[in-house]
């Protein structure tokens, strides 16, 4: 049931991904906050504690298996300005990084023979989809908005509107 040590360091770097992308989200959404895009800001905190949820659901299969989770050094985020277009196309390349970050974790884990972990795995990769998904449709949406400061007001108010949520699973 426990995971070989390899394989238990490769999750635990998936943990340290998760915390570091909850950090991008929350550095995204003071940008949009000192934008004056309130709506924006807190679409981008909820997808920040969504990320906590998800460390904390790797964290937790850890535990399970008898592993012990580990959180690594988290970079300060390199997030430039205040532009919604250039913050939502960061979030979109970071979404990818992670896409690609479980894509890998589930080849170690196929090739490691761990069958116990892809019913998470499978849930992670369902979710990544998903998540590039809405960040993608969220940047085309910008880039159509162009410089037009009602339909950016109108973006702004729709995103603000999603329901928010918990750290916890």
């Amino acid at each position: 049931m426990k995971l070989p040590a390899e394989l238990e360091k490769s999750f635990n770097e998936q943990i340290t991904l998760e915390f570091e992308a909850s950090i991008v989200y929350r550095q995204l959404a003071i940008a949009m906050d000192l934008a004056d895009l309130p709506g924006m800001a807190a679409w981008l905190r909820h997808q920040a504690d969504e990320e906590i949820v998800h460390a904390n659901k790797f964290i937790d299969h850890l535990i399970d298996r008898d592993n012990t989770p580990k959180i690594g050094a988290v970079p300060a985020p390199a997030v430039k300005g205040g532009d919604p277009l250039a913050v939502f196309q960061t979030a979109y390349k970071h979404e990818q990084r992670v896409s690609e970050s479980i894509r890998d974790l589930y080849r170690k884990a196929e090739k490691a023979g761990d069958l116990d972990s892809r019913p998470l795995l499978n849930w992670f990769l369902t979710e990544q989809v998903e998540e590039e998904a809405t960040v993608s449709e969220i940047v085309g949406r910008i880039e159509l908005i162009k410089d037009d400061g009602p339909g950016l007001l109108r973006m702004d108010e729709e995103l603000g509107s999603r329901p928010m949520g918990s750290t916890e699973n």
